[in-house]
């Protein structure tokens, strides 16, 4: 069990990993599989993404600063990572392929939806994106593999706002623009448009979005149109004289607006196809002292990845400095099956 170095990246000095072989699917935040209880489970194949977004929480991109490596997930491992959680949840699951980085960077991403949809346990398959690499010939590859729908992370309709919003001079607006047209009108893929609200800075357009995306007829099955929030993470990027407003006074956001346009933009859980379902059962415990095989770099600097093989499980080590070993880590946390130990010394 080991990851294969393919690439670096000489801006950065990240390492470029290919995740193959007998690793786990589980317990790492960066690829794999989440599972949070309910019948969606996040997919993740690949951290890579070719935008610089602003905003982005997870510092995605080429001129990331806090990243050292980044991951390609062999889609064997993902898909038997889903046939494992379809034995405590059942049928009805939907297999959502997010990252902290672009799916659409996967070179397996038509491979993967094909294999997902052919899980009886599996009832759709959504994509989220910004949209970058679309065109109308993976479009049309999508939805021949079976893909259900398109998650769009679109914030503006100006393509100048939108090269500053992403972060990179490239970003054609208006080409994404007119294939999620396409996927909304020409296809049996359903759009979901996902613009983030950065109070001060994209307030007007936010609105054009949301009619945009009711005018081309997103939402044929899911919901059309939701808002995100912009936060802060500790990890991320932020937007220079911006901060977050409170919870209350985003949800006050989005009732003013679903009052001016006459939209809804709230969803519950069923009119989304969700709802609870039992959770892959926690194997490590918060203070639990186990075994770790180190084998490579976590995702942030100063992290590493390792697995402990009595659980079968991924951890994210930090406090190590040493070469890739077996060390023993203290569980700090669990949240969601997501294992971070602190290095407390050699077995």
């Amino acid at each position: 069990m080991s990851l294969r170095v393919i690439g670096r990246y000489r801006v950065s000095d990240k390492i470029v990993y290919s995740v193959e072989g007998d690793i786990p699917a589980y317990g790492f935040i960066a690829f794999g599989i989440i599972d949070r209880g309910t019948n969606v489970l996040q997919v993740r194949p690949t951290t890579i993404c070719p935008l610089n977004c602003i905003f982005c929480s997870v510092d995605a991109g080429p001129y990331s600063i806090h990243r050292w490596a980044e991951y390609i997930v062999k889609p064997a491992i993902l898909v038997n990572g889903v046939l494992y959680a379809a034995r405590y949840k059942g049928g009805g699951l939907e297999a959502l392929i997010d990252t902290i980085g672009d799916p659409l960077t996967y070179p397996y991403l038509i491979e993967l939806i094909r294999e997902l949809r052919s899980i009886p346990y599996i009832r759709s398959v959504a994509v989220e994106t910004h949209g970058a690499l679309l065109s109308y010939k993976l479009v049309n590859k999508l939805e021949e593999a079976g893909l259900s729908r398109i998650n769009l992370s679109i914030d503006t309709l100006s393509p100048e706002k939108a090269k500053f919003l992403q972060g990179m001079p490239w970003f054609d607006l208006d080409r994404v623009i007119k294939i999620a047209e396409y996927v909304a009108r020409e296809t049996n893929i359903d759009l979901h448009v996902t613009p983030i609200w950065i109070p001060g800075i994209n307030d007007k357009d936010v609105e054009e979005v949301i009619k945009w995306a009711i005018r081309i007829g997103a939402g044929k099955k899911w919901p059309p149109v939701t808002i995100q929030k912009y936060n802060i993470h500790k990890y991320g990027r932020k937007v220079e004289g911006i901060r977050p407003v409170s919870w209350r006074t985003f949800w006050k956001y989005i009732e003013h607006l679903e009052r001016r346009l006459g939209v809804r933009l709230h969803w519950s859980m069923k009119e989304w196809g969700m709802r609870y379902l039992p959770r892959i059962p926690i194997v490590m415990d918060v203070g639990d002292i186990v075994g770790v095989r180190v084998i490579g770099r976590g995702w942030l600097r100063g992290e590493y990845l390792g697995i402990s093989l009595e659980h079968d499980r991924l951890v994210t080590i930090a406090g190590y400095r040493g070469k890739y070993a077996e060390v023993l880590v203290r569980i700090v946390n669990n949240r969601d099956g997501i294992y971070i130990g602190k290095y407390i010394g050699k077995p």
